[in-house]
């Protein structure tokens, strides 16, 4: 795998958590209707679908293809209390300290065989509940640096009182159970922030788990909508599954899978939806190599340069970088071969300030 970014799946208790971490990593993380099944995380890497690569060994007769991955850390169910070690709140907290983003899913079903940990269906507060569990782990963080930061303020270090202001704002917005990454906090508050590295600044998906019948239209699903509303205030996004159905598709072959999810009137799989949500999250995206031994996805962050993407296959294409020779994806299978691409100007050498685009394919020219 081309980088180790992880999103964690997080959710109280039998919302379908790991039922859908199951279905979409086939990694069998034991799923129960009790909470507290999963205890230390599961971790599952997927690849990411990406039809170009199909392409791409057509056209370069590839004896493989190798796909990007993205790592799925199943993160054991929140409770009430987590933040002063009820249930498992420690590990879990421990856990969500270490992924790079969040998949929260919330249950928008109704089902009485499937008890919830609160006794009723309301996504909206089980969002409240791990957000406020979140707020309070984040502010004994807050806390600790400002004891730190009375010292710093004695010594008249300049940046003291900003830092200071900036805590004071941040801890306020915790108290009142607000996510920092919902205050609306500027770059130089951010950057105060960095260190601290708060549960609550990590970016965040919603996963609404809903009924088989509803994935293709949730316009009746009065708690999906409420989702929608409350992650376009922090500009997030939604994924819509069913988990039951995941894990239904997950048991069959590709053209099986195809034809329940075109009966489903779906064009892809909710995993397809959210591992391409958490590249957009995480901020990825992917480069292109093809020749005769594999065509190949490689994940990069988006602003990425030349040299430091030729890094990701080896650390000595980065040291010897002399100039990246590429060309589009879209060109490149317009032009039907590398060699008509040239002919019409379309292969491209750039050097080391050239900022990589999503569906660049690429020969890099390095000499150690």
């Amino acid at each position: 795998m081309s980088t180790n970014l992880e999103v964690g799946i997080v959710g109280l208790p039998n919302v379908g958590k790991s039922t859908l971490f199951n279905a979409i990593t086939k990694a069998g993380a034991e799923a129960a209707n009790y909470p507290f099944c999963t205890i230390e995380p599961n971790v599952g890497i997927v690849d990411v679908p990406d039809k170009r690569l199909d392409v791409l060994s057509e056209m370069f007769k590839s004896k493989r293809i190798v796909p990007a991955a993205m790592r799925f850390v199943d993160i054991a169910g929140l409770v009430k209390g987590a933040s002063k070690g009820e249930g498992l709140g420690n590990k879990f907290l421990a856990h969500i300290r270490e992924v790079d983003a969040v998949a929260q899913v919330v249950r928008c079903f109704e089902d009485s065989n499937i008890t919830h940990v609160e006794g009723s269906i309301d996504p909206l507060r089980d969002i409240e509940i791990i957000n406020t569990e979140l707020c309070l782990a984040d502010m004994e963080s807050v806390e600790k640096r400002m004891e730190r930061l009375v010292k710093l303020l004695k010594t008249g270090d300049k940046k003291a009182p900003l830092e200071k202001a900036c805590l004071e704002k941040v801890l306020e917005g915790l108290g009142d159970a607000v996510p920092a990454r919902r205050m609306g906090l500027t770059d130089d508050e951010k950057d105060f922030l960095k260190e601290l590295h708060l549960l609550t600044m990590k970016p965040v998906l919603y996963i609404t788990n809903v009924a088989e019948g509803e994935v293709a239209d949730t316009s009746g699903n009065a708690h999906v909508q409420a989702v929608v509303k409350y992650a376009e205030e922090e500009g997030a996004e939604v994924i819509v599954v069913s988990a039951k159905m995941e894990s239904e598709i997950a048991e069959l072959d590709d053209e099986s899978a195809q034809e329940f999810l075109e009966m489903a009137g779906l064009s892809e799989t909710g995993l397809d939806r959210l591992i391409k949500a958490g590249f957009k999250l995480l901020g990825l995206q992917t480069y292109l190599t093809a020749g005769e031994m594999e065509s190949r996805a490689w994940t990069i962050t988006r602003g990425t340069k030349a040299p430091q993407a030729a890094g990701k296959i080896h650390t000595d294409f980065e040291r010897g970088f002399i100039r990246a020779e590429i060309v589009s994806y879209d060109d490149l299978v317009a032009c039907g071969s590398k060699a008509a691409a040239r002919e019409k100007g379309l292969v491209r050498l750039e050097g080391k300030e050239y900022v990589m685009q999503d569906g660049d394919v690429v020969e890099f020219r390095f000499n150690v």
